[in-house]
């Protein structure tokens, strides 16, 4: 448990240094990707990562959470109360990590070209990011067999979110990894203080 609430907290600390140091100009690396991908963000490239964004975005913790919600009252009904209270911090750890998002403020890091509110880290990253972190967590409880595969499709969609960012040029790269050190950080802390890490397998 210590481990886990340790490698978190670096995590999270990292997250903070890196929008500390990126809060100013843009670093030579974060150009040269911007320069590389998201130029072409009006053209066809753009189109498809608008849609991509519409899809890999913010909707998808909400409609992740209202599913969790409902799932524990079913299973509450059917007289499951371990597995509702499961459901319930499940619902709890991916509001928690979707908060990584209302750091903007504090490093107020300006976008690539005009677009509306602060840069890092990217919302779109930390909504599906804070998604797949709360699907690993469950899929270690209830089918763990499957835990490499999930995670494995998580960070397909975290690329991909990322990806589509930067190709419509509204966010540097290091606003996506700062998204995904930011989420899994906290994700990892707030799972331990919510007793969800480690895992312990099947619940009744």
């Amino acid at each position: 448990m210590s481990r886990i609430v340790s490698f978190g907290a670096f995590l999270l600390v990292a997250f903070l240094v890196l929008g500390l140091t990126v809060s100013g100009p843009p670093s030579g690396v974060d150009r040269f990707v911007a320069e590389s991908l998201g130029n072409g963000w009006q053209d066809t490239a753009g189109d498809v990562a608008s849609v991509g964004s519409a899809v890999l975005g913010p909707v998808l913790p909400v409609v992740a959470a209202l599913g969790l919600l409902v799932a524990a009252v079913v299973v509450r009904r059917r007289g499951r109360p371990e597995l509702t209270g499961l459901l319930l911090r499940a619902t709890l750890l991916l509001a928690v990590c979707r908060t990584v998002s209302f750091a903007k403020p504090l490093f107020e890091r300006t976008r690539p070209r005009v677009y509306p509110d602060f840069s890092f880290p990217s919302g779109h990253v930390v909504s599906v990011a804070s998604v797949g972190f709360t699907a690993a967590v469950l899929c270690a409880w209830l089918a763990r067999e499957r835990l490499r595969l999930v995670v494995a499709l998580s960070a397909v969609a975290v690329f991909l979110a990322a990806l589509c960012r930067v190709l419509l040029d509204v966010h540097w790269l290091t606003d996506v990894v700062g998204a995904t050190l930011g989420v899994v950080g906290l994700g990892l802390m707030t799972a331990a203080a919510l007793r969800l890490l480690p895992a312990r397998g099947p619940t009744a």
